[in-house]
């Protein structure tokens, strides 16, 4: 079956599961979105998971990975490769601002500070969409050729400070073997588009995104005669005007584009007293993994050399996130028209590329990948005004869900016929 043929067998059956499904589905939504857990805390998420494909006889069922991570596996009749879909479980420390019915009203902890917790990301859509395809794919595995790998990931949004999570750790922790995976699909919900609508892009769709630290070391002295120390503060506002020429002088943006930010610069306590440090917290994302190694060189190196010429000294230090998010461009290929025939042709195409990142990204270089988005504002709402995920007010339009059911099932269940 070639993912170009106008139809596909399972189309009809797979379009029925999903119609009879859309209510449990948002169902299961509403819980999860009413009961969320953070980072490497989703314990009653992945139970409700877990529960629901042993429920649906799959053949295994793998909890506790990467701490709250759950896999299930669901073999076909016949044999052939292996096909994995993942869909991320934590929700994000914010307190929710919408009016909806199953409003979150749970408080935590994260990182030792009180708060909120709520599905600002969607991420409760996610999990439960999957939930939905696996009811689907269960349902017709004698005519599945080969495997279905169900990754349910924690930590999506990275895990508490000092412990390990995410894509990295599933990884890390052989979610990928047994059996081996030939290829992924993952999906995530949008305000930027509207419902029922799918985006994609071959290639860098989102960032890298990493951190970096720049400690600058003056010599204290008093506001009054600031020739008799050396001006922590000064220096740092040159490094950090510096660094705006990384992007806008050194990077090549025919190629791909990037942004370099100081989102935090912090110094002194006093109007007359000229501080011995100043401290910068800043972002690197970048759409090239060749650029993002260039731009950390960059702030090194213009960071050390501004201090010196200032008479203080720079200390720069890196913390590496998660890797650009690029679909491979043959498997987006052969997803294409898979998405055009489900979605319908009018409500697919090209997104930007966008500076947020996933780690969905970690997947994707281990196998090839390919990751999109689904819509969830009202057709009669602007993109452009809708609250932004990781907003208190986001707001996902429900009756998207279906959509998202059937493009991943369709997609498995096809790239295993495909390429039995």
């Amino acid at each position: 079956m070639n993912a170009r043929d106008h139809t596909f067998p399972l189309d009809a059956i797979i379009g029925k599961h999903a119609d009879e499904l859309e209510e449990q589905v948002i169902s299961w939504r509403r819980d999860l979105h009413a009961n969320p857990e953070l980072g490497n805390r989703e314990f009653r998420t992945a139970k409700i998971v877990a529960a629901h494909l042993r429920k649906l006889g799959f053949d295994e069922v793998h909890e506790q990975v990467a701490h709250t991570g759950v896999i299930g596996i669901l073999k076909g009749s016949q044999p052939g490769k292996c096909i994995a879909l993942r869909a991320d479980m934590d929700a994000l420390p914010v307190t929710e601002e919408t009016d909806v019915p199953f409003k979150s009203m749970a408080r935590t902890t994260w990182n030792g500070v009180e708060c909120g917790a709520m599905h600002a990301c969607g991420h409760d859509t996610h999990v439960s969409m999957l939930m939905g395809v696996a009811e689907i794919l269960a349902s017709v595995r004698a005519d599945l050729q080969g495997t279905v790998k169900f990754i349910f990931q924690p930590a999506e949004e990275l895990p508490p400070m000092g412990e390990e999570g995410g894509a990295e750790l599933m990884i890390k922790e052989g979610c990928m073997e047994r059996p081996k995976v030939d290829a992924i699909f993952g999906l995530h919900i949008t305000s930027k588009m509207h419902t029922n609508t799918v985006g994609y892009r071959s290639g860098p769709l989102m960032a890298s995104a990493d951190q970096f630290r720049i400690f600058v070391r003056g010599n204290q002295t008093h506001g009054a005669q600031p020739w008799s120390g050396v001006d922590p503060i000064v220096v740092g506002a040159q490094i950090v005007m510096g660094l705006q020429t990384i992007v806008s002088r050194k990077m090549n943006l025919t190629e791909e584009p990037s942004v370099v930010t100081v989102g935090s610069f912090q110094a002194g306590n006093r109007s007359n007293i000229i501080p011995d440090e100043a401290k910068m917290e800043g972002t690197i994302r970048a759409f090239d993994e060749k650029h993002r190694t260039e731009i950390h060189g960059f702030v090194e190196k213009i960071a050390t050399l501004i201090a010196e010429s200032g008479g203080a000294k720079a200390h720069v230090h890196f913390a590496r996130g998660y890797p650009v998010t690029s679909n491979d461009e043959v498997l987006t290929e052969w997803s294409v028209p898979v998405l055009k025939r489900v979605a319908g042709t009018g409500a697919v195409g090209v997104c930007p590329k966008t500076c947020g990142a996933e780690d969905f990204s970690f997947f994707q270089k281990k196998v090839p990948g390919f990751f999109f988005f689904i819509g969830c504002t009202p057709k009669d709402q602007d993109c452009k005004y809708a609250a932004s995920n990781h907003s208190p007010r986001f707001y996902v339009d429900e009756a998207g869900l279906k959509v998202g059911v059937k493009t991943m099932a369709t997609l498995a269940a096809e790239w295993l016929a495909s390429h039995a």
